[in-house]
């Protein structure tokens, strides 16, 4: 298989095997009108398995969801097909508008102008809260 390199946008690399897709909806990366490559099941030393994802376009996009499908992933600033900035991701302190309260009685499920906001509530299990009403995050 081959991949060309990119000249400017994205890698995000070190994804755990099977994580790719979800990072893919998630990102809405489906929606866009530039080439993108998701490679999954490729051989690594550190984990076993990974996959990757390359962006061929300087886009922005969400740390926050990375460190949230895969928080031992890396992403790769490449501009004029050079490593421009590696980013280490980690699990966010606060998830906005990436998952929605399953309580129907909190107020977010309600006024439609406000934002779905959960926080970090234990990073051992990665268990995320709504900040509203303190309902535990239902799985992605």
């Amino acid at each position: 298989m081959n991949v060309d390199s990119i000249r400017d946008g994205i890698v995000i690399d070190h994804i755990a095997a099977g994580g790719g897709m979800k990072l893919y909806r998630l990102l809405g990366l489906e929606n866009l009108d530039v080439p993108v490559a998701l490679i999954t099941n490729v051989v690594s030393s550190k984990l076993g398995r990974k996959d990757i994802i390359k962006i061929d376009a300087a886009i922005p996009v969400n740390f926050d969801v990375i460190g949230f499908v895969d928080p031992g992933a890396t992403v790769n600033i490449i501009r004029d097909g050079i490593l421009k900035e590696k980013k280490q991701m980690g699990l966010p302190e606060r998830l906005v508008n990436v998952l929605r309260c399953k309580n129907p009685r909190c107020i977010s499920c309600c006024e439609q102008e406000l934002d779905q906001v959960f926080r970090l509530a234990n990073p051992r299990t990665k268990e995320y809260r709504c900040l509203y009403c303190e309902t535990k995050a239902a799985g992605i």
